[in-house]
């Protein structure tokens, strides 16, 4: 098995990378995925219910249990399908990591990145990337992709169809090298796991530019 990520500059587009994924045979459980929530969009839509004492909480999996909670206390649930039939996004959940902020996440890098950050290891996402096989000038720029509004799609795919896979993530992905010398540009050179969250303001700017 090989791991390959791509970083998308929209949601939407990952989450149908990933559905084409799972469609052409790779398990829920080989697939995950980290998109920014800073704007929120998570909480509207449709994931936000009303539990037996009439409290909003973040139901996506419909079990009657605020899935933050679930992903807070149970760090690598985060990406648990349900019934193993629905497929990795009705697993989403939400997280914070340390530079990004609020994320809506699944899968098996989001548990890892969970359990590093509860653990108090630097760079959550950049460990759990680079522990994966991801090059670390590659982890950089995309947890700062994941940061300034984009989405990541990881999958672990048989070293032989790789290429396949690959042509499915590159539809409509981010050209990782082109981003990281756009980033570059204005003087940005690693992830930083201590920088401030960009505001949703500063993300709709981002998205401007590109």
């Amino acid at each position: 098995m090989t791991v390959i990520s791509r970083l998308f500059d929209n949601y939407s587009d990952a989450a149908r990378a990933v559905s084409e994924l799972e469609q052409a045979g790779i398990r829920a459980d080989d697939i995950s995925i980290v998109a920014n929530n800073s704007e929120g969009w998570y909480r509207d839509n449709g994931a936000v219910r009303l539990d037996r004492d009439g409290n909003r909480i973040v139901d996506r999996d419909h079990d009657g249990v605020d899935d933050r909670t679930e992903g807070a206390a149970k760090g690598a649930g985060i990406g648990a399908t349900v019934g193993g039939i629905a497929g990795l996004l009705a697993g989403l959940g939400l997280l914070a990591i340390p530079g990004i902020g609020p994320v809506v996440a699944a899968g098996w890098l989001a548990s890892t990145a969970a359990l590093a950050v509860a653990g108090g290891a630097a760079g959550g996402l950049i460990g759990a990337l680079t522990q994966s096989g991801v090059s670390e000038d590659e982890a950089h720029v995309y947890a700062e992709g994941v940061r300034r509004g984009g989405t990541l799609v990881t999958a672990r795919v048989p070293d032989s169809d790789r290429s396949r896979y690959e042509a499915i993530l590159d539809r409509s992905a981010v050209d990782i090298q082109q981003r990281a010398a756009f980033y570059q540009k204005s003087g940005w050179s690693r992830f930083d796991a201590k920088a401030p969250a960009y505001t949703p303001d500063e993300i709709r700017r981002e998205r401007e530019l590109y």
